[in-house]
């Protein structure tokens, strides 16, 4: 078997038709035939001819895919002197991998689901009548502002250690739309807070109430959207 050091790995990257090979634990391995590395780079997060060692602990499958592949050779150790975060951070996430993983997909349903949760029982409200539907509408309002503030700092948090905060196309949308939704947010709450008699009927604020909560939905789902294309596009292909 052949013997890579980092270097001679990169030059097995997919690209430009070469074969696609990735190391893990000492182990350099052929993935050309997965057509989810048919382009080098897997879920659109995990360049070829380097070592994943880290990032498949903290991928959802486990190590075992990549015994469906042959071995083509060995990877020889290194001091670690060419990771490119600073080290207390390398320390932290090889004892937690899942940490360059999970925390923003853990947290970002919450903004997510509350936004959506308001305008329906509104809605409820609206047709029953029932106080505690109104009531509940707000309530997740609250809990959708409050929710945004972790959200999108794991978000600026996986986009800088998955990504090196380049400026992709669907995280600079993410972005604008989550500065959008914050706003939306916001203005719904304020207007809930400041006129809490006249948002129970379709009139004046009322109906101001009511668009604002109509706005959260396709706001949150282009933010959704543009997140799922930047882990899905590839299985697709």
């Amino acid at each position: 078997m052949n013997t890579f050091d980092p270097e001679s790995l990169a030059q097995y990257n997919g690209k430009d038709g070469r074969p696609v090979y990735i190391a893990h634990k000492g182990r350099v391995i052929d993935v050309s035939a997965s057509p989810l590395w048919k382009t080098g780079l897997h879920m659109n997060r995990h360049p070829a001819g380097r070592d994943l060692g880290v990032d498949i602990e903290a991928a959802p499958h486990g190590p075992e895919v990549l015994d469906r592949y042959p071995q083509v050779g060995t990877l020889k150790a290194t001091d670690g002197a060419d990771r490119s975060l600073p080290e207390p951070f390398e320390r932290l996430l090889d004892r937690f991998p899942a940490l360059r993983r999970h925390p923003h997909p853990m947290v970002v349903h919450f903004p997510i689901v509350f936004a959506i949760s308001p305008l329906l029982f509104y809605l409820l409200y609206l047709i029953t009548a029932v106080a505690a539907f109104e009531a509940t509408a707000f309530h997740c309002l609250g809990a959708g502002l409050l929710f945004c503030v972790p959200g999108i700092l794991t978000g600026f948090f996986t986009w800088w250690l998955n990504y090196q905060a380049k400026p992709l196309r669907p995280v600079m949308i993410k972005i604008r739309f989550s500065g959008v939704l914050v706003g939306v947010y916001l203005a719904a709450f304020l207007c809930r807070l400041r006129f809490p008699a006249e948002v129970l009927s379709l009139t004046g604020w009322g109906i101001v109430y009511l668009l604002l909560l109509l706005a959260l939905i396709p706001v949150v789902s282009v933010i959704g959207w543009y997140g799922a294309s930047l882990t899905f596009p590839l299985e697709r292909e």
